[in-house]
């Protein structure tokens, strides 16, 4: 192993060494936990066990549960979520972070989402000796009449070395020669000049140039060094340099500055004449990014601003610029640019952690969501106030400098309001004021807080009777101003201890619409209402329900005829009879029609007219009384024996009726009644002829149809023989249906079919021949359906004659 591998070894082993006595870690009773480790470190170093110095539990470490937030656009460290370690995601250089700062500092936030928690790590980057110093120019040529006198001295280009402390720039070195020393100086800043010294006279016949090699180096282990060469060329005397009128300029601008504007104009003065005297101006000392932004005029010496200002990224500027005249010599002074803050940029608003939904029911101080707000700016300007709708039901918190905590602050309800947009707005106190505004969603998911509630307090329906089943009674509503489940409502019928009829086989319910209906029939004569309850129940856990009692009220219909109580009708075969003395006066009470109508109002009003009567005006009857009566007095002419029939009738619509039958017997004494009642048995009815002639018709008909029968069979035999001789004579008909023609099987269906019924009853004038329809319809000709059509007509006429 050779003696360079050897030190890069031994290199690597500080560099470890030195990463971990910098590792170290320290928690804060303010929340905060801090590091510290050196830059350029690989990406995946460890940085510090987050998970350790939290309390944490690794198991449970995951994406969601723990997030790492960092400033800036860059994020340079990140969770490890199997170790709990926090590691680095990028090369960190600290000079291109904090440049000439001494203490640098990186700063995340980690939050606890589940525990809804927020802490900050703090991560100092150290130095180490990563730049080499360098110069701004590598070829430095200076200029150097030949009368210089020796002790003269030559200010050289500054070498920049990034790094701080030990490792920046530590010296300068000048390579051997006769005529020139080096001479390094420390200013009141801390940085070394070089400057060249004139060691011993020149002599431009001797030599007109002068190489040498000029060396920086740091105090770093290992040593990095830069080199520049000068070149000195000897010229002819030139005894005065350039003077500057200010040792320092000194100038204040504001970051808003337009570019192309001239902020400052330096001068210079040589007392020398013709070319010596000329002077031109050019920066000695100045960093990359200000000679992006500045611009020097080498003949006017007029800064101008070209590049944008910020004050966010650089308040102070410090430049070095010389005057050289053509003689050679240099004069040196410095420029001082302050930069002042406008209110130029607006609050900015991070949404750290966000909850987009929370329930009804959430307590107050419930957290919706972590904010992170920064103004750029300074001073006033970057103060930032935030706020939130004063109408809303939220509020803002502040656990940590520049961190906001949304929070409610009372109660919520989903049914008043379902859904926010809170619009958080960061204001700073600049002049003028400047706001940015973001807006958060936020839904309220529903809870089961509120029980359906019906349109009314109680309900009447009204079904007439008779209805048919299944017919739909009414239908009730529930509303539930719940969501989804919650306000789905399901109708069920409550049955009463008391309840009077089954209501189970009367009366269902739709359990998704509410709708009413009824399982029976309803009879207004056995009850004439329905009392009940109705449950309306939604479906959420638990679930809530509310009552509402329902009349279902039995209309009456016209469906009973009336009913005749008096005269009853005998039972044991006798004929009741109404006794009237023949010397009964007009108005006489002779008996009354007693009934009644089961249905009730005007269904069972009943009237009484009397409908047939032996002598008629003999009798009258009471309209709504009922009572019969005699109309005038008895004359020998009329009957012994008077058959009244009496109808009744209700005042439905349709009206309904029903007759009684009163047999009322005229006498004047006992025996004359007991003789007329003996004559009133019905008399035997005499031997009806009618059977005779019934006899007679119904052989004439038999007599015709066998007629017709056999002259259809011998017009169907006649038709086979015909087609047997066609047949052999091999003549061929087409298109003649198959069923024309048809042998004795044919013959017997036609028979069976043709069979007819008589019907014959007695103590009638009519009977009753039935012929079914044929089922070969196809086997008749329309000569032959005519035939039988003549002799059906003939069947009739006998049949009326007879009658």
């Amino acid at each position: 192993m050779g003696v360079t591998e050897t030190q890069k070894l031994r290199h690597c082993k500080g560099r470890a060494l030195f990463c971990f006595m910098l590792a170290t870690v320290w928690e804060s009773a303010s929340g905060q936990i801090r590091y510290s480790i050196p830059e350029e470190m690989e990406i995946g170093s460890f940085v510090g066990n987050v998970a350790k110095d939290l309390g944490l539990d690794v198991k449970q470490l995951s994406d969601r549960a723990v997030r790492i937030a960092s400033r800036g656009r860059t994020q340079y460290f990140a969770l490890n979520f199997k170790s709990g370690h926090l590691i680095t995601t990028e090369r960190i250089d600290r000079e291109q972070i904090c440049g000439g700062l001494e203490k640098c500092l990186l700063n995340c936030e980690i939050i606890v989402e589940d525990k809804m928690k927020l802490y900050r790590a703090e991560i100092e980057i150290t130095d180490i000796n990563d730049n080499a110093p360098s110069f701004q120019r590598e070829e430095i040529e200076i200029k150097v009449s030949e009368t210089t006198t020796p002790g003269s001295r030559f200010p050289l280009s500054d070498a920049h070395d990034s790094d701080l402390g030990i490792n920046s720039l530590q010296g300068y070195q000048l390579s051997n020669n006769r005529h020139f020393s080096l001479d390094v100086q420390t200013g009141t800043d801390g940085v070394k000049y070089a400057e060249l010294v004139l060691e011993k006279s020149l002599d431009r016949e001797e030599q007109a140039v002068h190489d040498l090699v000029l060396t920086a180096t740091d105090g770093g282990d290992p040593v990095r060094s830069g080199t520049a060469q000068i070149c000195v060329v000897v010229l002819d005397a030139n005894d005065n340099a350039p003077v500057f009128s200010e040792p320092v300029y000194k100038v204040n601008v504001l970051e808003n500055v337009p570019q192309g504007t001239t902020i400052l104009t330096i001068k210079s003065t040589d007392l020398d004449e013709g070319i010596n005297k000329q002077v031109i101006y050019s920066f000695k000392k100045i960093t990359d990014k200000a000679s992006k932004i500045f611009r020097l005029d080498s003949n006017t010496g007029e800064l101008t601003v070209v590049g944008n200002l910020d004050f966010e990224e650089a308040s102070l500027y410090e430049i070095e610029v010389q005057a050289h005249d053509g003689g050679g010599l240099f004069g040196r002074s410095k420029i001082v640019i302050v930069v002042s803050d406008v209110n130029d940029n607006a609050p900015e608003i991070a949404l750290r952690s966000l909850i987009n939904s929370i329930p009804e029911d959430s307590l107050p101080g419930t957290v919706i969501a972590f904010l992170h707000v920064q103004d750029p700016d300074s001073g006033e300007n970057g103060e930032v106030t935030c706020s939130t709708p004063s109408n809303f039901p939220f509020e803002l918190k502040k656990p940590l400098d520049n961190y906001y905590s949304l929070v409610t602050d009372r109660a919520l309800d989903r049914e008043q309001v379902a859904a926010y947009n809170i619009t958080v707005t960061a204001t700073d106190n600049g002049t003028p004021p400047l706001s940015t505004a973001t807006t958060i969603p936020l839904r309220i998911l529903d809870t089961n807080d509120n029980a359906p509630l019906f349109d009314k307090t109680s309900y009447t329906a009204y079904i007439t009777e008779n209805n048919p089943r299944g017919a739909s009674v009414f239908s009730l509503k529930a509303n539930d101003p719940d969501w989804r489940k919650n306000a789905r409502v399901t109708y069920s019928i409550i049955e009463g201890d008391r309840s009077e009829v089954p209501l189970s086989s009367s009366i269902s319910i739709n359990s998704e619409t509410g709708a009413l209906y009824a399982l029976r029939s309803f009879d207004y004569e056995q009850f004439r209402e329905i009392r009940f309850q109705v449950q309306a129940q939604d479906g959420g856990s638990p679930p809530l329900s509310s009552n509402v009692s329902v009349t279902l009220f039995i209309l009456d219909q016209n469906d009973n005829s009336p009913h005749i109580l008096h005269p009853s009708f005998p039972t044991d075969g006798s004929t009741g009879v109404e006794l009237a003395p023949r010397s009964s006066e007009p108005g006489y009470l002779v008996t009354k029609v007693v009934a009644v109508d089961a249905d009730s109002g005007q269904n069972a009003w009943l009237s009484y007219q009397l409908l047939k009567a032996t002598e008629p005006g003999l009798f009258s009857v009471g309209l709504h009384s009922g009572e019969i009566r005699t109309a005038r007095y008895f004359v020998d002419r009329d009957a012994l024996k008077q058959s009244l029939v009496v109808l009744v009738k209700d005042n439905g619509q349709p009206p309904l009726s029903a007759t009684a039958t009163v047999t009322v017997v005229v006498a004047d004494s006992i025996p004359e009644i007991l003789s007329d009642l003996s004559s009133l048995s019905a008399p035997a009815d005499p031997q009806s002829s009618l059977t005779l002639y019934l006899v007679v018709a119904v052989a004439s008909v038999s007599c015709l149809f066998f007629t017709f029968i056999m002259v259809l069979l011998a017009l169907r035999l006649r038709r086979w023989r015909n087609s047997q001789l066609f047949d052999s004579s091999s003549v061929t008909f087409s298109g003649v249906p198959v069923s024309q023609f048809v042998g004795m099987d044919g013959v017997r269906a036609f028979l069976h079919s043709y069979s007819h019924d008589v019907s014959l009853t007695t103590d009638s004038s009519k009977s009753q021949f039935n012929f079914p329809k044929s089922n070969y319809a196809n086997t008749l000709t329309s000569q032959q359906a005519c035939e039988i059509k003549d002799l059906i007509l003939v069947t009739e006429e006998l049949n009326i004659n007879n009658g």
